[in-house]
């Protein structure tokens, strides 16, 4: 079995953060959050990295990220196009919202010949996270069925007190096997618990905050791209139709169409680290703390080389 890859989702421009938040430093001498994850992954035993951007941030994705992990990792770029569509299948007029996290692994199609783990640019997954999704895709290829792998975290814990933000909220099996994942697109902190909104704020549905949520750590072996590639032109009827221009092809909606048929099973991993994320500038002063506390306390060098 080949070694697993690491897919990095750095197409976003971070429209509710206000810039290209993949390369804005917060680390104590400089660093951005994915020089973190890179970090980690080479010291879990990633080799190569595949970066999802979008053909206009390249310059600045390299000058800012791509140029260091060159000097330690593989790397190869991959673009998500609007216009990487099925045949027969054209962009509708005036869309310019990207097609999603499922669409945005397609681009990595042609780059990924064997099991691969995948992550957004822009959230700090921790050290643990990172060896245990490494360990568990070298030692799980397809059996009788496709054989993935989640690292979850606590929904509390991935909440900013400045905002909403999109997490997927899972269903876990006493056996620790994913049973569903729903995309919940507006969850907010509510006192000490958390609310969720499916009508743009209008109403609102509490929830505990100890859910389990996906915050797009996956492991999967290739077989998922073949799947989600058959899968596009059926999601694209419905998209073309009902919602064409903000439609999304969501990751987790492949993965539970997957799991409703019976032909995959995710293992839940849990990390025992802090999830960090910047969704939006005032979020930036809390991951810069972190970060700096983590160095001092030998996690990280405090001049983090990668």
């Amino acid at each position: 079995m080949n070694k697993p890859v690491l897919a990095v989702m750095a197409a976003g421009m971070g429209s509710r953060y206000g810039g290209l938040k993949q390369i804005d430093p917060v680390g104590p001498s400089g660093e951005v959050i994915i020089d973190y994850s890179l970090f980690d992954a080479c010291r879990a035993g990633f080799e190569k990295v595949v970066f999802i951007i979008k053909p206009e941030i390249e310059e600045a994705f390299r000058s800012a990220i791509g140029n260091r992990a060159e000097q330690m990792m593989e790397v190869e770029y991959v673009y998500q196009r609007l216009e990487d569509l099925p045949a027969g299948y054209q962009l509708p007029a005036g869309r310019v919202k990207p097609w999603g996290t499922a669409h945005a692994v397609l681009a990595a199609r042609k780059a990924i010949d064997g099991p691969f783990a995948v992550i957004n640019a822009d959230d700090y997954y921790g050290v643990e996270a990172f060896r245990q999704i490494y360990d568990y895709l070298t030692a799980h290829p397809d059996d009788e069925k496709y054989e993935y792998v989640m690292v979850g975290y606590q929904l509390r814990n991935t909440l900013t007190e400045n905002g909403y933000v999109s997490r997927g909220v899972c269903q876990v099996g006493a056996d620790g096997f994913l049973t569903d994942v729903t995309e919940r697109t507006r969850i907010e902190k509510d006192g000490a618990d958390a609310r969720y909104s499916q009508d743009g704020g209008e109403s609102w549905t509490p929830i505990s905050g100890d859910e389990t949520v996906s915050m797009n750590m996956w492991g999967f072996t290739r077989s998922f791209l073949t799947e989600a590639q058959d899968r596009f032109a059926a999601f694209l009827d419905r998209a073309l139709a009902e919602d064409p221009q903000k439609a999304e092809y969501y990751l987790p909606a492949v993965v539970t169409q997957l799991l409703k048929e019976g032909k995959a099973r995710v293992r839940v991993l849990t990390s025992p680290d802090r999830w960090y994320g910047v969704t939006y500038q005032q979020d930036k002063p809390v991951v810069m703390a972190a970060l700096r506390e983590m160095a001092q306390e030998g996690i990280y060098p405090m001049g983090l080389q990668i």
